[in-house]
């Protein structure tokens, strides 16, 4: 089938994917509450997922001595690892990309997680084979760069135009954008739908189901 849209289609991780955004709420929460430190209320904490995790500490709790940042991300670490193994993918996720790949797409993951976090989630859901490319945000700038999106399309020998980056959140839309490539929105992650819709996506998907769809009759 001849692709209509898109040779590469890239993915944000956490929100999207796996179904991890209440997790990682409740993480940079505890995290705070260790450190007697104001704790973050849920849409607070939620609105900076996807970013760098040192990045996302700065955007939760701006008004904090810098010093606290690096301890915050320590115990941030400490509690989703005691936690990650417990989660799971969305349903529909794994169906929807091993037809992608079936179908030769250029699949690929840009994620504000570490590198060690992602292989392990990768490696934990078995999806390790199924993307062509990763890219985490401590191997380059943090979304909305667009350096990750850049990155990956260089390597694969793809073009941005023929790019689009898929994500529960504004960052990854308007990194999406700065990098002139498309971006969808899927809207049961992290971001409220206004926000998502206020950076334009090409299309909005409010299910795994709805997204595999339309990438199977649009992409």
């Amino acid at each position: 089938m001849a692709r209509k849209q898109f040779d590469l289609i890239v993915f944000d991780w956490d929100g999207t994917l796996m179904d991890s955004t209440a997790t990682i709420v409740k993480c940079i929460q505890a995290a705070a509450k260790d450190l007697g430190l104001p704790v973050p209320n849920d849409e607070a904490a939620s609105h900076v997922i996807g970013l760098g995790l040192f990045e996302a500490m700065q955007a939760v709790m701006p008004g904090i001595d810098p010093a606290w940042y690096p301890r915050m991300v320590e115990r941030y670490r400490y509690h989703f690892l005691s936690k990650d193994h417990d989660l799971v993918l969305f349903d529909g996720v794994r169906e929807m990309l091993t037809e992608l790949s079936q179908q030769a797409y250029f699949l690929a993951v840009a994620t504000g997680k570490s590198r060690v976090g992602l292989n392990r989630a990768l490696n934990a859901v078995g999806l390790l084979s199924l993307f062509d490319a990763t890219r985490c945000a401590d191997e380059t700038f943090s979304k909305p760069h667009p350096a990750m999106l850049q990155e990956l399309t260089r390597e694969l020998g793809q073009d941005l135009r023929r790019t689009v980056m898929i994500g529960d959140t504004t960052h990854d839309l308007l990194m999406a954008n700065n990098a002139g490539a498309a971006g969808i929105a899927v809207q049961y992650g992290a971001h409220p739908v206004d926000q998502l819709h206020a950076c334009s996506p090409l299309y909005s998907a409010s299910t795994v189901g709805e997204l595999h769809q339309w990438l199977a009759e649009n992409a």
